[in-house]
C-alpha cells in the first residue's frame, strides 16, 4: 500500500500530538487544605479537588517550577520539652496514644510531624533544673563518673519511645542550655561562662549524651553546642563568645565526636537572626568549620533574610531554624494564621532553612511548668494539656500545613515570589485574536512557597496576608487553575507532577 507524503506528513502529526499528550505530565486534580481566619475552617480538607485548565486569565500568577530545585527538607515540628513530656507521660495511656498518634503518624489521618528539639539538660521549661552530672557544691568529675540521663527517664525517654514506635524516622536535634553548674566559673545555673579547663571535659559530656540515647533507642541526628549563647538571662542559661565556641568547636567537640565515631552532627550559634557575624566567624576557620554541619537561628531578633546571608557567604553549610515562640490568646475567635505561616513556613523555607521548630509542644493552661526567675511564663504549646483533655492551638495548625504534605527528603523548589518579575498576556485591544506580552516589574502575588516530595507531588503553601484579595492563581506546565482563598486564610495545595 503506498503512502502519499502528506499522508506521512498527516501521520508525523498525530504521532507527535500523541507523544506530548502521554509526556505532558499533567498535573490533573488539586487537593487543598485550608485554615481561615475566622476558624470556620480548621485544618480541613476541602470536599471537591480543583482543576488544571487552558484558561489563564488576567494579573498575576504563581508559577511552580520543580526543574529549579533549593534546598532539602529534614522536617517540621516542635521542642519535645520537659514540662511538654511531664504532661503526656500524665494522661491516660488511651488518650495519650490517641493525640500521640494524631501528631507523629505519617498515615492519611495524621499531621506527621517529622522533627524534634530536646534538650540536652534542663531547658526554661521544665518543672526543675538538672544536667546528667549534678555534684554537690565542691566536687568535680572529670571523668565523668557519674554520668546519667537521670529525670530525662522520668519522662522525656518513656515519651520519645512511644514517638518513635509511631514514626521511626522522626529527626531529633538536641541543645544545652547550661553545662553542670561545676563546670562553669560562677558555679550557677544562671550565666557563667564554661571554665578553660571544663573544655575538654564537657565535650566529652556531648559524647556521653548522644550514646546513652542511642542506647535507649534515641538517635540523635545534630546537636547544637549551645541554646542562645547570647542571652544569660535565662534560667538555665550560658553566655558564650564566639572566639571561645570556635575553640571548643575546633579542639573538643568537633575531634571527640569525629574520635568516638558518632555521625552526629554539629550546628552553631542556635541564637537569633540580628548577628550573622557569630556564626559566620566560626566557619571562616577551616579547621573548625570541617566539623560543622550548618547554623540554627531563632527569630526574636533580626530579619529572617539573615539565614539568606549567611548561606549567600557558606553555600557549602546548611541552615536550621530550630526555635520560635508561637502564641495565641485561649478561646480568641480568630486565628492569625496568615501571619504565622509566611514568617515561620514560607519566609523560612525560601531563605534556606532545612526545617522550622517551634517553642514548644505542650504546657497547661497556664502555660507552666517554667523555671522560676528566667523561664517562659508565656510559652504556650502547640497543644495546651489539662489532664486527658487536649486543645490544639495556633503553632499546630502552622505546623500541620507543612508537616502533613512535606516529609523529610522533600526539596525546596521554584514558585513566583512577591517582588519577582512577571510577563502578563493581554488581547490586543483592537484585534482580541493577537497577544500581547507585558513584563511586570513585580508579580504581586501572594505568600508562597512550594516543594517536591520523594513520591512526586507537588505540595504549595500559600497565606494569603491580604484583606482584599478572594482569589490566586497558580501555572504549572503551561496549565492554570484560579483557586478560592479567604482574607487572612492558608492553603496547602498538593498535586500529582
Amino acid at each position: 500500500m503506498k503512502h502519499t507524503k502528506k499522508q506521512f506528513w498527516l501521520s508525523g502529526i498525530v504521532l507527535v500530538n500523541s507523544f506530548f499528550l502521554l509526556h505532558a505530565g499533567n498535573p490533573g486534580e488539586i487537593e487543598a487544605w485550608i485554615t481561615t481566619a475566622n476558624r470556620s475552617s480548621l485544618f480541613v480538607k476541602q470536599d471537591k479537588p480543583f482543576l488544571f485548565g487552558n484558561e489563564r486569565g488576567r494579573g498575576s500568577v504563581i508559577i511552580v517550577d520543580e526543574r529549579q530545585s533549593y534546598q532539602s527538607i529534614d522536617g517540621f515540628g516542635f521542642a519535645m520539652t520537659e514540662g511538654s513530656a511531664f504532661h503526656l507521660h500524665r494522661m491516660s495511656q488511651p488518650e495519650r496514644t490517641k493525640i500521640l498518634k494524631e501528631l507523629f503518624a505519617t498515615d492519611a489521618n495524621h499531621i506527621g510531624i517529622s522533627y524534634i528539639r530536646l534538650s540536652l539538660g534542663a531547658s526554661d521549661l521544665n518543672n526543675f533544673v538538672y544536667s546528667y552530672n549534678d555534684l554537690k557544691e565542691g566536687e568535680t568529675d572529670f571523668e565523668l563518673k557519674k554520668f546519667d540521663l537521670g529525670h530525662d527517664r522520668d519522662a522525656i525517654i518513656p515519651v520519645m519511645k512511644e514517638v518513635l514506635a509511631i514514626n521511626p524516622r522522626m529527626k531529633i536535634l538536641a541543645s544545652p542550655w547550661s553545662a553542670p553548674a561545676w563546670m562553669k566559673e560562677n558555679n550557677n545555673v544562671r550565666d557563667g561562662a564554661l571554665k578553660k579547663e571544663c573544655y575538654d571535659v564537657y565535650a566529652r559530656y556531648f559524647v556521653k549524651y548522644v550514646q546513652a540515647m542511642q542506647k535507649e533507642g534515641i538517635p540523635v541526628d545534630a546537636v547544637t553546642v549551645q541554646n542562645e549563647p547570647l542571652n544569660k538571662r535565662n534560667t538555665p542559661s550560658m553566655p558564650w563568645y564566639v572566639q571561645e565556641q570556635e575553640v571548643f568547636v575546633r579542639e573538643h567537640l568537633g575531634p571527640g565526636f569525629k574520635n568516638a565515631g558518632l555521625p552526629t552532627k554539629i550546628l552553631i550559634f542556635d541564637h537569633n537572626c540580628d548577628r550573622p557575624d557569630y556564626p559566620l566567624a566560626i566557619l571562616s576557620n577551616p579547621e573548625t568549620a570541617q566539623y560543622i554541619d550548618g547554623s540554627a537561628f531563632h527569630h526574636y531578633g533580626g530579619a529572617i533574610s539573615t539565614m539568606s546571608t549567611v548561606h549567600l557567604a557558606r553555600p557549602d553549610k546548611n541552615i536550621y531554624f530550630t526555635e520560635q515562640m508561637l502564641t495565641e490568646r485561649p478561646n480568641s475567635p480568630d486565628i492569625h494564621i496568615a501571619s504565622a505561616v509566611k514568617r515561620l513556613i514560607i519566609d523560612v523555607m525560601r531563605n534556606w532553612s532545612r526545617n522550622t521548630v517551634l517553642w514548644n509542644f505542650a504546657a497547661d493552661p497556664l502555660n507552666d511548668p517554667h523555671t522560676d526567675n528566667g523561664g517562659c511564663s508565656m510559652c504556650q504549646g502547640a497543644i495546651t494539656i489539662d489532664g486527658d483533655k487536649v486543645t490544639r492551638n495556633i503553632a499546630y495548625y502552622t505546623i500541620a500545613h507543612a508537616s502533613k504534605f512535606v516529609p523529610d527528603g522533600s526539596v525546596r523548589i521554584a514558585s513566583t515570589d512577591i517582588f519577582d518579575r512577571a510577563v502578563d498576556m493581554t488581547e490586543d485591544e483592537e484585534r482580541p485574536e493577537v497577544k500581547r506580552a507585558t513584563v511586570l516589574e513585580h508579580s504581586h502575588v501572594l505568600p508562597n512557597v512550594a516543594f517536591k516530595t520523594p513520591d512526586g507531588k507537588i505540595v504549595l503553601i500559600v497565606a494569603n496576608d491580604s484583606w482584599s484579595t478572594r482569589n490566586f492563581r497558580i501555572q504549572y506546565k503551561g496549565r492554570y487553575a484560579t483557586l478560592p482563598l479567604a482574607p487572612g486564610s492558608v492553603g496547602t495545595y498538593i498535586w500529582n507532577i
